[in-house]
């Protein structure tokens, strides 16, 4: 009995014993608890209310197209956008609960359960980070420390602000945020940029299995990259387990879980930089543009400071169509490499020592790579590393390994080589580059824009920067200022016959006679007819009744701010003029002649949506409506039966032999009224074409870095070789989509037209039944 007592009293005494320790470890554990947070309180800055109202985090600028479309964006660090709940996909979502945080929904920053396993199997069993812990770590931590104490500390002072951060904002907030701020890698700065980069689309488009893959990637974006270069078989691995976990929580079957784990990734890599992308050439104008904007003292923030378009998140609406940019990039992509294998073969070392400049001497052609070899940038890179200047001039002669530009199989790529640097310069002098603008005549907005062949490799920017003598795109302006003085119409007739307009007249010190450029003459051509097959003795006897000035006038008014000299000479198109300002003038015969200034941007918002600068249109009547719409007729006959007339045919049936090569393939046959002139430079340098609708205006320049590059003959060194293709295949692809409303209607005609544009009605009138002498010529062959 004894004995049992005494059993009974240890066994009393052990229960208290526990029951005392049990308190003491749960109090000393509370207080260590609240020491912690004391520690933490004294020992390091905790985000206020306002902090975690307004976290910092750098946003990136988006440059978006007139359709929507993100066209690229601006950062420095940071490509960031941020996107709202409402913006993902439920099965994203789905996907990060069950991988990170399966008690997401039913804990208030801490899961009790996750940390009290972490602590009993000391972080063997997993981490206990619930997803507002980490959204907490990746907006005011960063990097843990190796350090213990510290360590322990950052966690406490993750558990506080978890709390926070769960009383501000709303669990779908919360997941927005973590969506938002995780760097997915290579530029993928928040789930839209990466949605976009790894998968060419946006979040809400997501399928499952590319949810899954990037919410894999939260465990470690570096290691889980998804490159092909680097770890595919790890991230689809990371990807399976993933979906596995949505399996395990019944976010998705098991038999949907095993179709999808056996799917390749389905990656669509496209990287997201300034030189890579849509529009690029566009976007590095709007920088400029933007960079103008935040310098100017009226566009400030608030507290005064400037806007930073690589960190502000701002957002530039643009006049830029999506669909017709991509339309116009792929018209120069499948025109220019065939048209530059053309180039390279007449332009051989064993046809050409001097290639690709034709009829220049060795020294010549020495003497200007040199002075290219002094502008270049490795020029500039070694002087400042302190070579000497005939150190650097050696090293343009020592083979090295280098990535050069090439078409391949019509698409533009990058071949891997070992080039001396001086044969590097002359290849790339051979390349031929363009300038394409299409723009509405009405609104004046830029539809798009393409400012070269590759802007990785060539940043020239060839619609507003480059400027190129522009040929017979030059004399509507002296047919429009002939009309608006003369009254004629395009049925009028004057004869083809040399002219000589004296010297000292309107200012010219010699006496100019141009030729034609078949050295053909005699008989008589109406306007219409002259125009259309670009005849320089009716254009300079235009311009010896109207005189230079009042045309330099005209393309004033027209937008025109290059260095055009009134002098005769004009008529033939020697001035050097941008493609935005010639798509800017000729909008005006399009526009009934009213010149609307060419506009790029509607509006820009900062990142809460409030409007921060909205464009003022800008225009000016330049030419009556009659003048304008005589100017059209006139240049529709260009593609009726002058230069621009394979515009109506299909294929190279209709044109000579040597044609073949350029012309296959390029199917137009357009029959709805088009309104347009080719454009031809000396020695076929340079080649135009200026193409309207009533509802778009576009214009195409395609030539040489220098001039002195240049077709042998005129078979592909015209403006109907060069330029037009890209034209018409842009127009081809713009008509069948028609959600772009583009018109097939004829121009609008004055109600009260007074000058004949019918010349059958025009020879009844005048008494004469007799056809118009002169020859129509098929070929664009205007200087």
């Amino acid at each position: 009995m004894a004995k049992k007592q005494a059993k009974k009293q240890a066994t009393t005494q052990d229960f208290t014993k526990y029951v005392r320790l049990f308190w003491k470890l749960f109090l000393g554990g509370v207080l260590a608890f609240i020491l912690l947070f004391v520690l933490t309180s004294m020992f390091g800055d905790l985000p206020d209310h306002t902090i975690l109202e307004n976290p910092k985090t750098n946003l990136a600028t988006e440059i978006i197209s007139s359709d929507g479309k993100t066209l690229g964006k601006f950062y420095f660090n940071d490509n960031r956008t941020p996107v709202s709940y409402d913006e993902l996909p439920q099965h994203l979502v789905d996907a990060l609960i069950a991988t990170e945080d399966a008690r997401f929904h039913s804990h208030s920053g801490i899961d009790a359960r996750g940390t009290l396993r972490a602590i009993v199997k000391l972080g063997k069993g997993g981490g206990a980070s619930t997803i507002s812990q980490q959204l907490a770590k990746q907006l005011f931590h960063g990097e843990g420390s190796k350090n213990t104490i510290a360590r322990i500390l950052q966690k406490a002072k993750e558990w506080i602000i978890a709390i926070r951060l769960e009383r501000q904002y709303t669990k779908e907030e919360i997941i927005a945020q973590y969506f938002n701020i995780y760097d997915f890698g290579n530029n993928g700065d928040g789930i839209r940029s990466a949605s976009r980069i790894y998968f060419g689309k946006e979040p809400m488009e997501l399928d499952i299995k590319e949810s899954a893959m990037l919410v894999g990637m939260f465990k470690n974006s570096s290691l889980y990259n998804p490159r092909p270069e680097r770890n595919p078989i790890g991230v689809r691995n990371r990807r399976n387990v993933v979906l596995a976990q949505m399996e395990k929580y019944d976010f998705i079957n098991e038999k949907l879980k095993d179709s999808l784990q056996k799917l390749d990734l389905g990656l669509r890599y496209s990287p997201e930089s300034h030189r890579e992308g849509t529009a690029t050439y566009f976007r590095e104008y709007l920088r400029a543009f933007m960079k103008d904007w935040t310098n100017e003292k009226g566009n400030r923030k608030p507290d005064g400071t400037k806007y930073n378009i690589n960190s502000d998140g701002l957002k530039v609406y643009t006049t830029i169509d999506s669909r017709m940019q991509l339309y116009a990039e792929d018209a120069v992509e499948k025109h220019m490499p065939r048209l530059q294998a053309e180039f390279f073969h007449q332009n051989t070392p064993k046809r050409n020592p001097t290639a690709p400049f034709l009829d220049l001497s060795k020294s010549a052609v020495d003497s200007l790579l040199q002075k290219a070899m002094s502008r270049g940038e490795r020029w500039r890179i070694l002087k400042k590393a302190g070579k000497t200047e005939k150190e650097i001039r050696a090293s343009f002669y020592k083979p090295t390994k280098m990535s050069v530009f090439a078409w391949k199989d019509g698409k533009a790529s990058e071949v891997d080589t070992i080039m001396k640097p001086i044969d590097s310069m002359r290849y790339y002098k051979s390349f031929l580059h363009t300038g394409m603008m299409s723009m509405n005549p009405q609104t004046g907005h830029v539809k798009a824009w393409v400012g070269g062949i590759n802007y990785k490799y060539f940043q020239y920017d060839h619609v507003k920067q480059g400027k190129r003598q522009v040929g017979s795109t030059f004399k509507p302006f002296i047919y429009a200022t002939a009309i608006d003085q003369l009254h004629l119409s395009p049925c009028d007739e004057l004869p083809n016959t040399q002219i000589t307009i004296e010297a000292n007249k309107f200012g010219n010190p010699e006496p100019w006679t141009p030729r034609n450029s078949d050295n053909k003459y005699g008989g008589v051509r109406t306007l219409k007819n002259a125009l259309a097959n670009s005849i320089n003795t009716i254009t300079a006897r235009l311009m010896d009744k109207v005189g230079p000035q009042p045309v330099v006038d005209l393309v004033r008014k027209l937008g025109v701010e290059s260095e055009v000299l009134p002098v005769p000479s004009i008529a033939l198109g020697t001035p050097d003029v941008s493609v935005y300002e010639m798509v800017g003038a000729y909008s005006a015969f399009a526009n009934q002649g009213v010149y609307t200034k060419p506009v790029m941007v509607t509006h820009i918002e900062d990142k809460n949506g409030t409007i921060l600068y909205q464009f003022t249109p800008e225009s000016r009547d330049v030419l009556s409506e009659e003048v304008a719409y005589v100017t059209v007729n006139l240049m529709q006959g260009v593609t009726q039966s002058g230069s621009g007339a394979r515009l109506r045919t299909r294929g190279a049936d209709a044109y000579r032999k040597d044609y073949k090569e350029i012309i296959t393939g390029y199917p137009y046959e357009f029959k709805n009224p088009i309104a347009g002139k080719t454009g031809t430079t000396q020695n076929q340098s340079d080649g135009w074409f200026m193409g309207m609708v009533p509802n778009l205006v576009t214009g195409v320049w395609v030539g040489a870095e220098d001039r002195a590059a240049h077709f042998a003959s005129i078979t592909y060194g015209q403006g109907a070789a060069m330029a037009l293709p890209i034209w018409g295949m842009y127009m081809r692809s713009c008509y069948e989509n028609e959600e772009l409303e583009i018109s097939k209607s004829d121009f609008e005609k004055p109600k009260n037209l007074s000058i004949e544009v019918d010349c059958a009605n025009y020879k009844q009138d005048q008494g004469s039944d007799s056809d118009t002498p002169g020859e129509d010529v098929p070929e664009d062959l205007d200087f």
